[in-house]
């Protein structure tokens, strides 16, 4: 009896244990997308394939499993190509799955064939994999490579594409093999000698400390990772993408938001684990002055991907391993040895340094004593912190809105926040609060993001809607490109700008920027005509008692905030964000 190649895709996907598919539908994938709903998996329609892809991110970070999107040849590709960039820049685990035209007018285009473009080509360095089935035969094969893709190394996105015709096509049925049989299912283990070498390092340093990435995550090692910190005192740092993988409320957590702690403990450490990161950009790449030299700081670094391992930075021990099987291992090796630590020492070094991390802390939040109207954009996240569960999503989208929300927000519980940490994308928070309702449906999810990147996909409110998806969107309106303001008033007049400042007594004119002015979009409004929950408001005491009327809406919720447009732009931290980009000067 024959078979489909969609229905051949289909198979192996639910094989792999796919619930959930993010795309939109279209006659050229029929064949792929029936048979997976059919077998019991849901189909989650958005209304833009960008979207479809951030969902599917989202999804995975979240749950841990296999995220899959789709698109349709041509446009639909052309489509979805922001979300691959982004998809594999974050290292998220996604397979997407294309149509092209049918075999014999594409692969090579045949001259004019309509809606074809060599997507595969497009994609392959975009991703960390990409290629086409030509024919049915071939489908089990480049299936299995494309999965085997997925689940090693380090995560990113994955692409197949197969032409119409082979889809939708007769295929002869094939003997399907278990995922077991052509991909490893254990983790990656350290070797023996490498957890002891590691577990005397970090007996014998005077002041160790532990920096981690998304590699936690992944791996969902936070138990292990609390219980280490916990044994060798060591404070815990951690990429952006990383917070919160030890809870903020920790006292040997050190959040990224204050910079100028974090990087005091890296240059006073003799030690450093590194779990799961490759100390990107964003990570100062491990250089001085941000971090101590080399020559007199130790570093053991633990990845799943032998690519990352010394990329940034060399180190005393490499291990390529998985981080939840490395820590497990290490802790039976360093509890019995806490004797030999210098724990005293430690204790007393990490309460000098938490000083700095205390005082930032209670600097920043002088802050909210601005009770004005319009709001200071700080009062978003902690008021969100007040109304929301300790275990919800928080997703960061937008430029000073996401910095002023990421530094006015404690994360509570592990793997609780989403955003493009590696990419800065516009917009992209949207797709990924969706996907965070797909895969955390008895969790509140919430959006803290500004006018500008709700602007890219407001359309996907509509989505929420049709879905049962119940995000809150909280849409900080300062009715400009605010990060980008704020850069050319510094560049083009930097005199005038300390001055306004350290004043702030009027507005900046439109004669002082470039095409930076954004007009009146009532977000509430917007939210109420496709369905949603919306309102406004532009003063910190209507925020709570509004949000919690969006909760009790039991839909999805727009809440339209206006925060004052000048205070706006002034985010904490943007000459460190400056900073950052900028190649370190090593001491």
């Amino acid at each position: 009896m024959a078979t489909t190649g969609g229905a051949i895709m289909a198979e192996m996907l639910g094989a792999e244990g796919v619930d959930t598919i993010f795309g939109i539908i279209d006659g050229t994938y029929t064949q792929f997308f029936w048979n997976c709903t059919h077998s019991g998996m849901r189909l989650i329609t958005p209304r833009h394939e960008t979207i479809a892809a951030h969902m599917a991110g989202a999804y995975a970070r979240l749950s841990g499993k296999l995220g899959v999107c789709m698109a349709s040849n041509g446009p639909g590709v052309a489509n979805v190509l922001p979300g691959v960039a982004v998809e594999q820049g974050e290292g998220n685990r996604v397979l997407l799955i294309t149509s092209s035209r049918r075999s014999g007018i594409s692969y090579p285009d045949r001259g004019g064939a309509y809606q074809c473009f060599d997507q595969v080509g497009v994609i392959r360095p975009m991703a960390k994999w990409s290629e086409t089935a030509s024919s049915a035969a071939r489908i089990p094969e480049l299936m299995r490579q494309a999965l085997r893709n997925c689940w090693e190394g380090r995560p990113g996105l994955v692409h197949l594409d197969v032409p119409e015709n082979v889809i939708n096509g007769e295929a002869k049925p094939v003997g399907m093999q278990k995922p077991a049989q052509y991909r490893p299912l254990k983790p990656i283990t350290p070797r023996q000698d490498q957890l002891e070498a590691a577990a005397q390092m970090l007996t014998k340093a005077s002041f160790p400390i532990i920096h981690c990435g998304s590699g936690v995550i992944h791996a969902a090692a936070y138990d292990e990772l609390a219980r280490l910190a916990e044994v060798l005192h060591a404070p815990v740092c951690t990429s952006w993408s990383a917070r919160g993988v030890l809870p903020e409320t920790n006292p040997l957590a050190w959040p990224m938001v204050h910079i100028k702690a974090v990087n005091q403990i890296r240059n006073e450490a003799d030690l450093v684990l590194v779990l799961g990161s490759e100390l990107g950009e964003t990570d100062w790449w491990g250089k001085a002055p941000y971090w101590a030299a080399p020559d007199r700081q130790k570093l053991i670094q633990v990845d799943i991907d032998p690519q990352r391992l010394g990329r940034n930075r060399p180190a005393d021990l490499l291990v390529q391993a998985d981080v939840k099987e490395f820590l497990t291992q290490l802790l039976e090796k360093v509890q019995g040895r806490t004797g030999e630590m210098p724990l005293s020492g430690r204790q007393s070094k990490v309460a000098g340094l938490a000083k700095e991390r205390d005082q930032d802390r209670a600097k920043l939040d002088e802050k909210l004593s601005d009770r004005s109207e319009p709001m200071l954009t700080a009062h978003v996240s902690k008021i969100c912190r007040e109304v929301f569960e300790d275990d919800a999503v928080i997703v960061f989208d937008g430029g000073n809105t996401a910095v002023w929300a990421n530094f006015y927000h404690e994360m509570r519980v592990p793997n609780t926040q989403l955003g493009t940490h590696h990419f800065g994308h516009l917009g992209a928070g949207t797709g990924q609060a969706l996907g965070a309702c797909a895969a955390r449906p008895d969790q509140q999810v919430y959006c803290i993001t500004g006018d500008g990147a709700m602007g890219f996909h407001p359309q996907e409110i509509e989505t929420a809607v049709r879905n049962n998806l119940k995000p809150i969107f909280l849409v900080c309106a300062d009715k400009q490109w605010g990060m980008v303001k704020i850069n050319q008033i510094f560049a083009l007049k930097p005199v005038q700008s300390l001055l306004k400042k350290a004043v702030l007594k009027r507005d900046l004119g439109q004669e002082e920027t470039v095409n930076t002015e954004l007009g009146e979009i009532a977000w509430d409004k917007l939210a109420q005509s496709m369905g949603a929950h919306g309102e406004r408001v532009s003063a910190p005491d209507q925020l709570k008692p509004a949000l919690l009327r969006a909760l009790d809406a039991g839909r999805c919720a727009v809440i339209h905030i206006d925060v004052d447009p000048e205070k706006h732009m002034y985010a904490p931290g943007l000459m460190h964000f400056k900073a950052m980009h900028q190649e370190p000067k090593g001491k």
